[in-house]
């Protein structure tokens, strides 16, 4: 189980704001006899040589944003390829925005981003948004938190990741969270996601190829995400 698929976490020495970084070490709680590879961002990512099963990169300052985007465009023909040939992305925080078309400075200066996906960020540093979110992907019910200073705009309508029936999408004027594109997931709910949502956890290990009877802590993961979802719905 696990024992032949591979992992790589893209940059964990900063991208991991809001504890992100868990997810990671819970995936391993869950999958200990997968490979996980953890990129530094002087190191060339593995996706570029090796097969790998699944990529993550989690929320980061606006700072590195930028290095980030500069660091990754190379490669952009192969994160295409990669999500086309089914690959599992799981992107979380901002990192969502660097797969735009660009991302907005309150002084209307633009920063060019990867261009997979047709939305585009707009910064309000003054500004920060802070909010809980429950919303529907698939069948499974997400639970989770937000704290951005940008939101994104565009069309999502065909990609979307989850739609919202408590909290905001990929801005304040939609309900339509983040970007779902085969098997490339990305969302500015934070938490970490796949702590907070054990049935979701279980669903991306599905998409990774590994068949698994019981994630980590599976009963006690469940009793807290029932007892979340039951208190944010009525929040």
């Amino acid at each position: 189980m696990g024992n032949n698929k591979k992992l790589e976490i893209l940059f964990p020495e900063f991208c991991n704001l809001f504890g992100d970084i868990s997810n990671i070490t819970y995936l391993k709680k869950c999958l200990p006899e997968a490979t996980f590879y953890e990129t530094a961002f002087d190191q060339e990512p593995k996706f570029v040589k090796e097969d790998v099963d699944f990529i993550y990169i989690g929320p980061m300052t606006e700072k590195r944003q930028e290095k980030v985007i500069e660091k990754l465009k190379p490669y952009t023909e192969l994160i295409e390829e990669l999500i086309d040939k089914n690959v599992v992305f799981l992107v979380t925080g901002n990192a969502i925005e660097i797969f735009g078309q660009y991302i907005q400075n309150e002084d209307k200066t633009k920063i060019k981003g990867l261009n997979i996906f047709p939305i585009y960020a707009k910064r309000d540093m003054l500004h920060r948004h802070n909010s809980i979110f429950v919303g529907t992907f698939e069948e499974i019910e997400i639970v989770g938190f937000k704290s951005q200073f940008t939101f994104s705009y565009g069309i999502n309508n065909n990609i979307y990741f989850a739609e919202a029936s408590k909290g905001i999408g990929i801005n304040p004027q939609s309900k339509l969270e983040g970007i779902r594109k085969n098997n490339f997931i990305a969302t500015y709910v934070i938490g970490p996601i796949l702590i907070l949502n054990p049935l979701f956890t279980k669903r991306m290990i599905e998409l990774i190829g590994i068949d698994i009877e019981k994630i980590a802590f599976e009963e006690d993961a469940l009793k807290a995400y029932q007892q979340r979802l039951k208190e944010l719905k009525h929040l």
